[in-house]
C-alpha cells in the first residue's frame, strides 16, 4: 500500500508530526511495536504528564550543536501546545520552575493526540513491529507484518534507548547508520548516580531523605532536591546534574545553599554552647540528615566543646560535600537519551536528513537533550510539528 508518510513511533513527536502531515492532507501511517500509544506520556511526571515547561530557551537542551534546536523550538512554542491542551479543556497547574502539569491522569494529553490524529485521518498500527527498510527512486519501502507497505517520506520517531521495560530500543539509530548519518554517542541522561561502596555505607542509613540542594557537574549548577536512596544519590538535582556528568569526573553537592555554615557553626558555637550539633544544623537540614551528620563525625558534646576545627570540617561537607560517582543506574531508569543522531546531518527547520531526502528524524533519537521538567516533551511537541511542515 502507498502513503504520503510512514511514522515509526507512536509517542509524543511521532503523534504529533502524523496530526500536522494529516491536517495537511497527507496519507499517513503511524506504526508502532508497542500495544499502546503514548506509553512514555502515560508515566510521565508521577501518572500527571509535565507537557512543557515556561522556561524553554535554547541553552536548556544539550547537544553537540545547541543552535539547532532554535528554530523549531521558536516555530512551534510552549505556548503553541499549552493553547492545544486548553483547547482540548485539559485542566492544569505549574508546579515549580515553569514545569506544567495535568490536574488530572496523563492519559487525557495521550487521548488528545489520539483523536485529533483520529480526525487528522491518520491510520494508528499498534502491536506491529517494523522490519526492513529500502529506498527507491519512489521513496520508501518498509516490510510489516501486515505486509510491504510503501511511502514517499519516513520518519523516525522511535525515540532513545531510556528505559527498556517500556520497550525502547536502539531501532532509530539502526535506521541512521543504514542511510549513513552519523550518530553522536548515547549515553543515559536524567538518571540517579550510584557511588562506591565506602560512600554508599554512609548514604544508606539516610535512604528516603530529601535536601534542597545545590549540585554542580562541570560548569552547569541546579538548585533542587536530593534524595538518597539505597543505590545512591536521585532527586532532580541529580538527575539534572547526570547529563552533564561524566565519569571519573566528581560532582559537588552544597546541602544548605545560600548559607556559610562555618560562619553559622562558630556563631552558634558562641551563643548556643549547650545545644548539640544536631540541634543547631537541624535549622538548615533535615533532622535524619543533621543526626547522621553528627553520629558519623563520632561527635557527643555540645557546641561548647567542639573544636573550630571540627566545625570547619563538618561545614565543608555541608557545604562542599565532593564525591565522585562510580557510574549511574543506567538505561533502566534513565529519562531520557543524551546523543543521538547527529544534528549536522539533518536540516534543522524541517528534520529532513540531507543526504537522503524523504528520511526524517525526530524527537528523542535526535542528539538534542532537555533539562528535567517538560523540556523534552517539548522537543518533541516542536521537532514533530516542523516535520509535520514538511511532509
Amino acid at each position: 500500500m502507498a502513503w504520503d508518510a510512514i511514522i515509526l513511533g507512536a509517542g509524543a513527536a511521532g503523534m504529533m508530526a502524523a496530526i500536522e502531515a494529516g491536517r495537511r492532507g497527507r496519507k499517513v501511517l503511524v506504526i508502532d511495536h508497542a500495544r499502546a500509544a503514548g506509553e512514555k506520556i502515560r508515566i510521565s511526571g508521577g501518572g500527571r504528564c509535565n507537557f512543557t515547561n515556561l522556561g524553554i530557551a535554547p541553552e536548556r537542551f544539550l547537544s553537540q550543536n545547541p543552535r539547532f534546536a532554535v528554530s523549531a523550538l521558536k516555530r512551534f512554542t510552549q505556548w503553541d501546545f499549552i493553547a492545544r491542551i486548553d483547547a482540548a479543556g485539559i485542566a492544569w497547574h505549574e508546579k515549580t520552575l515553569g514545569q506544567l502539569f495535568c490536574d488530572g491522569p496523563a492519559t487525557q494529553v495521550v487521548a488528545m493526540l489520539l483523536r485529533d490524529m483520529e480526525r487528522a485521518g491518520v491510520t494508528l498500527w499498534l502491536d506491529c513491529a517494523p522490519g526492513a527498510i529500502r529506498q527507491d527512486d519512489k521513496g520508501f519501502a518498509l516490510e510489516t507484518p501486515r505486509g510491504t507497505q510503501r511511502a514517499r517520506a519516513l520518519v523516525v520517531a522511535t525515540g532513545g534507548k531510556s528505559i527498556p521495560k517500556m520497550g525502547a530500543t536502539g531501532l532509530g539509530y539502526q535506521i541512521a547508520g543504514q542511510f549513513g548519518l552519523p550518530v553522536v554517542e548515547t549515553r543515559p541522561a536524567l538518571v540517579p548516580l550510584t557511588f562506591a561502596e565506602q560512600e554508599l555505607a554512609w548514604m544508606r542509613p539516610l535512604a528516603g531523605v530529601s535536601v534542597a540542594a545545590r549540585v554542580a557537574a562541570g560548569r552547569a549548577r541546579f538548585d533542587e532536591a536530593v534524595l538518597f536512596t539505597h543505590r545512591g544519590l536521585s532527586g532532580p538535582a541529580i538527575l539534572q546534574a547526570s547529563s552533564y556528568w561524566r565519569e571519573g569526573d566528581p560532582i559537588l553537592v552544597d546541602l544548605a545553599p545560600g548559607q556559610d555554615m562555618a560562619g553559622a557553626l562558630r556563631a552558634a558555637k558562641a551563643a548556643q554552647g549547650k545545644a548539640a550539633l544536631r540541634t543547631v544544623l537541624g535549622r538548615w537540614l533535615p533532622e535524619r540528615l543533621a543526626r547522621h551528620l553528627e553520629e558519623a563525625a563520632g561527635i557527643s558534646g555540645p557546641m561548647a566543646e567542639l573544636p573550630g576545627a571540627t566545625l570547619d570540617r563538618i561545614a565543608a561537607q555541608v557545604n562542599g560535600w565532593r564525591l565522585v560517582p562510580v557510574g549511574s543506574e543506567g538505561y533502566r531508569t534513565a529519562e531520557v537519551t543524551l546523543g543521538g543522531v547527529d544534528t549536522r546531518a539533518l536540516d534543522g527547520r524541517t528534520m529532513e536528513a540531507k543526504g537522503v531526502p524523504g528520511l526524517f528524524f525526530i524527537g528523542e533519537v535526535v542528539d538534542v537533550t532537555g533539562w528535567l521538567g517538560g523540556y523534552n516533551f517539548q522537543w518533541a511537541w516542536s521537532s514533530g510539528w516542523a516535520a509535520g511542515q514538511a511532509l
